[in-house]
């Protein structure tokens, strides 16, 4: 089943890149780009690999020069363009596999290395590690903190959580004016990335 789905959506894929050859019909491509991406992590799965990266990291390495080398020719290339698929290629089966993974190693080396491409992102100014690299950095960290969590939880009284999500309410609430302009300039200083 996973093998014939792996390759319906490689063959969807490989359509779709050559639909957006055409002139005009780009917006395709990043059609063809996840569907390529998502055959790729069917295939992953259908195997058993429980070490995507083994498998991801050669193809991530030249994505990701193969991206800067088109943003230095192309300045106005969105870092999305240019590293996104790279970048999504690695983290996200790695993501996956750290969150089935009872062994700490993974998620630690997993979360030094999201970590480490938020503050890239940061630095250069470019959305796509950025966004990508602080999202897996919080999953990864949400779901090693999450047994603790839930042990707090257990030991609070019962009247607790409501109690606090009720005084967390009230504080949004009184400061809603501030969070929406902190929202904009948020949204506007991500809009000024690459």
């Amino acid at each position: 089943m996973r093998r014939t789905l792996a390759l319906a959506l490689t063959l969807c894929g490989l359509i779709a890149a050559g639909t957006a050859l055409g002139p005009g019909r780009r917006p395709v491509g990043y059609a063809a780009g996840a569907l390529l991406l998502l055959a790729s992590w069917v295939r992953l799965a259908s195997w058993g690999v429980v070490t995507p990266e083994a498998y991801t990291l050669p193809a991530t390495v030249p994505a990701l020069l193969l991206g800067r080398w088109r943003r230095r020719r192309e300045p106005e290339v969105s870092s999305w363009e240019a590293y996104g698929p790279g970048l999504a290629l690695t983290l996200l089966p790695s993501l996956a596999a750290a969150w089935g993974d009872a062994h700490w190693q993974r998620p630690l080396l997993l979360g030094a290395a999201a970590l480490a491409l938020t503050l890239i992102g940061a630095r250069h100014r470019l959305r796509a590690p950025l966004v990508l690299g602080g999202t897996v950095l919080a999953l990864d960290a949400l779901h090693e903190l999450a047994p603790y969590l839930v042990q707090v939880a257990g030991a609070l009284p019962r009247w607790l959580p409501p109690a606090l999500a009720g005084l967390l309410l009230l504080g949004v609430g009184a400061t809603y004016e501030q969070r929406l302009r902190d929202a904009r300039r948020l949204r506007n200083a991500l809009g000024r990335m690459h």
